[in-house]
């Protein structure tokens, strides 16, 4: 018996019913509508339990999507803290953060099933609060980054845009995941791949990179002119 499933059998029946009141809404949420289509009834009777039981744990359904919300980004952020404590950001620690995002997708389908479903048809409420993480993954990516020597020249705005592309294109690459067959290996490892490179290609072409007018003048093909030779 896993530690986990040892766990589940000594929680009590409070915590028994909230989480499956929680898988059920999952379930359903994998299966057909977005969680806002969703009504308590639907959610109750899947959980096996009366509604009113609902409410000894939620006080509404908008409580229920956001405590999802927050159980299927909780953990995947502290995973990715301890892949990023490498010094620099190398072949193997991109590969590694790569690996371990898309694995903990995979293992965790109905969660970004529900996360991707409500990111574009959800409510108002869920639309923002996924927002609210997906800036919170970019802010903490860009601090990790002004770590990095070779990347100490470049500005706090500019680490915030680099950040946001990495971010910004895994996020679309793992709605294509999740549009896969979950027995698609090789459709999987090919979106590890083109994720990887696409990081890579950022992180390494920031070297090149200057914004604005902090641009060196050679690389804009201007000749520097010494003093007085005018």
């Amino acid at each position: 018996m896993s530690r986990e499933t040892a766990a589940r059998g000594r929680r009590p029946k409070r915590g028994r019913t909230r989480q499956a009141l929680m898988d059920a809404a999952l379930d359903l949420v994998a299966k057909k509508a977005p969680f806002s289509s969703l009504s308590l009834r639907e959610v109750t009777k899947r959980a096996g339990v009366v509604p009113t039981a609902f409410y000894r744990h939620f006080p509404d359904m908008s409580a229920l999507g956001l405590t999802l919300l927050d159980e299927s980004f909780r953990t995947l952020r502290q995973m990715m803290r301890e892949v990023r404590q490498h010094e620099l950001p190398d072949e193997r620690m991109i590969r590694g953060s790569m690996e371990t995002f898309f694995t903990y997708v995979r293992n965790n389908r109905t969660h970004f099933l529900f996360v991707s479903k409500e990111l574009y048809g959800g409510s108002p409420t869920m639309r923002q609060a996924i927002r609210r993480e997906i800036r919170l993954f970019v802010s903490e990516l860009a601090m990790d980054m002004a770590r990095f020597p070779f990347l100490t020249q470049v500005s706090a705005q500019d680490l915030q845009m680099m950040a946001s592309l990495v971010v910004n294109g895994v996020v679309a690459l793992t709605q294509e995941m999740l549009e896969l067959d979950e027995d698609d290996e090789a459709g999987q490892h090919e979106m590890l791949i083109l994720a990887e490179k696409q990081v890579r290609l950022i992180y390494f072409g920031v070297a090149q990179w200057r914004s604005g007018s902090d641009e060196p003048a050679e690389r804009l093909g201007v000749e520097r002119v010494p003093p007085g030779a005018e």
